[in-house]
């Protein structure tokens, strides 16, 4: 009798999370995230993710004149790790804008050969809890083309911060063919709001049956506890508070076989229109 066929494996995907702390010295954050890509490296990560404002944060106000442009040391150093260590990056930063009172909250992502897949401008601004990012932050296009970074078969859909407490961001990205959801954090801290982080990244997992990797700043004033969560709202792993990098695998098999189970995707009745 002949042997049958061995189906083909299907593959998992690396991801070293990078929680750092970082401040306004924009030198010694290069050398924080030099760092991370040393750690992602010797983990044989395929991606690393890095909180939002990673190249520059104060967590008092955002400080526009510490923007940088995409062809600046910030990004310039991204592109360079990745092509020493062929690990890929998805990493927040700050733009400057057209109107030099503001600046733009973006998320790079720049794959494994040095390449920058594109940035995604954060959409929702932080005017919430007593903050008002829109004095200080210019909002990215609700139209914009989603970012997606495929990495051997997953799809890492790009969103920022507070962009997770709106479903529809998430939502639009599965939508883009998205079955893992990235979210880079500065997560202010306050009453319930890490329990907040939590359940909302536990959220976006379930009812968008895919990953979360969701990484937050540390330090003063944030609340760092990054998390992973599978698409059937497992936590695989969560941080607590201080600065770390954590290393974990993402398993396609495991997103085709809740997807089985839980068709909540195909059942849907509405579509996500930006506006």
């Amino acid at each position: 009798m002949a042997d049958r066929p061995v189906p083909p494996e299907r593959p998992s995907v690396r991801v070293t999370l990078g929680q750092l702390s970082t401040g306004t010295d924009r030198a010694a954050n290069r050398e924080a995230v030099r760092d991370a890509f040393r750690t992602a490296s010797y983990a044989r990560a395929d991606v690393l993710v890095l909180p939002e404002y990673t190249s520059a944060f104060d967590p008092r106000a955002v400080a526009v004149d510490l923007a940088e442009p995409l062809d600046g040391p910030f990004v310039t150093l991204l592109r360079e790790q990745a092509v020493r260590t062929g690990v890929a990056v998805i990493a927040g930063t700050l733009l400057p804008s057209a109107d030099p009172a503001h600046a733009v909250n973006a998320v790079v992502a720049v794959d494994g050969a040095g390449e920058l897949v594109g940035a995604y401008r954060k959409v929702h601004l932080y005017d919430a809890f007593g903050a008002r990012e829109s004095d200080v932050l210019e909002a990215g296009p609700a139209d914009a083309t989603p970012l997606v970074l495929s990495l051997q078969g997953l799809r890492f859909g790009v969103l920022t911060c507070y962009d997770l407490r709106f479903p529809e961001s998430a939502r639009r990205l599965v939508d883009a063919g998205a079955n893992v959801l990235v979210v880079p954090a500065a997560w202010a801290d306050g009453p319930l709001k890490a329990m907040h982080w939590r359940a909302l990244a536990i959220a976006r997992a379930i009812e968008n049956t895919c990953a979360v990797v969701a990484v937050g700043q540390a330090g003063r004033g944030v609340v760092g506890r990054s998390i992973v969560v599978g698409p059937d709202g497992v936590v695989g792993l969560e941080m607590d508070e201080k600065p770390a990098l954590r290393t974990v695998d993402l398993d396609a098999d495991r997103l085709d076989q809740v997807r089985a189970a839980n068709p909540s995707l195909a059942n849907r009745r509405y579509a996500v229109v930006p506006r």
